[in-house]
């Protein structure tokens, strides 16, 4: 397969002018989150990596940036997954399919996945960090014969935060996929781990010599998760993680998301854990 089929093609002087993409799905995850379907314009693919994200805006609102959750490997439309957490997330949610929206991007450092290929692969995903990482997630399943074992960790603070449920239950469904999730809190119907994602790390079964992991979630679960794996074996090497963080515009202008000498908006999100070691902020 041809990786730059999947690169992004975005002209320099396009940058800050968005494309008019229109909704054709919308769906309820959780209370919180959203899920969106988004077709631009023409056929046009958006050419991205998984651990990417575009800008989204609503003219007269603002413009944010969301992670891309759908795999490269889907053609026609892209997904994202969207918490309500301020003014346009909130406007989001209350529009319907047909709305036009407008998007830039993708931008970022995505996941090279010429560096996992070959090999088994573990994702750590927290919370809503479950939306890059379902990119990467579905990535593997359709390229299934590139990679190793699939190995994922999921954890949420409850049963009713989990999301995606409909693909958790064609993920432990299928003999290829080895998921584990648990919750923070169990309720009377939860049958499943209790406990914060960490607890989820000494059971699994590594071959430390040939395993590529990928984490994303909450800024305060990434010194833990990273101590959990080193724990267990898995070298720094073998670490990719993404971080999420105080990004705005997305082409390193603004400085909301620079750590020292580096601007997550370009140089990630997502990093190799051996490449973050110089930036004392970030984890």
């Amino acid at each position: 397969m041809n990786l730059n089929e999947f690169l992004p093609t975005i002209e320099p002087e396009n940058l800050y002018a968005p494309v008019m993409a229109e909704i054709t799905e919308i769906k309820r995850l959780t209370s919180m989150e959203v899920f969106y379907r988004i077709e631009l314009p023409d056929g046009a693919e958006l050419g991205h990596q998984p651990g990417q994200f575009v800008e989204v805006s609503i003219f007269g609102v603002g413009e944010a940036p969301f992670s891309i959750s759908s795999s490269p490997t889907h053609k026609g439309s892209f997904e994202l997954g969207v918490r309500k957490a301020g003014m346009l997330t909130d406007v989001m949610t209350r529009l319907q399919p047909g709305t036009k929206l407008g998007i830039r991007g993708p931008f970022g450092t995505g996941v090279d996945v010429e560096k996992f290929k070959g090999k088994d692969v573990l994702i750590v995903a927290g919370g809503i960090g479950l939306v890059p990482m379902r990119s990467m997630i579905n990535y593997v399943l359709d390229r299934r014969e590139d990679f190793g074992r699939l190995i994922i960790c999921y954890g949420s603070r409850s049963e009713q935060d989990l999301l995606f449920t409909d693909e958790i239950a064609k993920w432990e469904a299928d003999p290829k996929v080895e998921f584990h999730v648990t919750v923070d809190q169990g309720g009377e119907g939860w049958k499943g781990n209790v406990g914060v994602i960490t607890t989820l790390v000494p059971g699994l079964d590594l071959d430390l010599t040939n395993t590529a992991c990928c984490v994303c979630g909450p800024p305060i679960m990434y010194r833990f998760v990273l101590m959990a794996l080193k724990s267990k074996g898995l070298s720094d090497e073998s670490i990719y993680m993404s971080l999420e963080r105080r990004m705005k515009c997305g082409v390193g202008k603004c400085g909301h998301c620079q750590i020292n000498s580096s601007y997550v908006c370009q140089d990630g999100p997502v990093y190799h854990y051996p490449d973050l070691k110089n930036l004392q902020e970030a984890l």
